[in-house]
């Protein structure tokens, strides 16, 4: 099996990123949720309107997930002191 090293990298850059930016990537994926939502829904004969607004509703549903997520992992931070020991070399 070949080793993936740059893959596995590039993996953990991104990972990394994510969990320091939670919020920047909630807005994120909402962005990206809606414009798909978007997509998919142009291809079906239904009314400009009705067409946004299911595109909004799959997004805010993908958004709720992604915040669930995130307090998850905030909360399993707390828990475990890793939020303390990222933050107190600040003060």
């Amino acid at each position: 099996m070949a080793d993936d090293g740059p893959a596995k990298e590039s993996r953990g850059f991104i990972l990394k990123w994510i969990n320091e930016h939670r919020l920047g990537a909630v807005g994120i994926l909402w962005m990206s949720g809606l414009a798909a939502s978007l997509a998919y829904e142009s291809s079906k004969p239904l009314p400009t309107s009705v067409k946004i607004l299911h595109a909004r509703v799959h997004a805010q549903a993908i958004t709720l997930a992604a915040l669930a997520g995130a307090s998850a992992v905030e909360y399993y931070e707390h828990r475990s002191g890793q939020k303390a020991k990222r933050y107190e070399k600040h003060f």
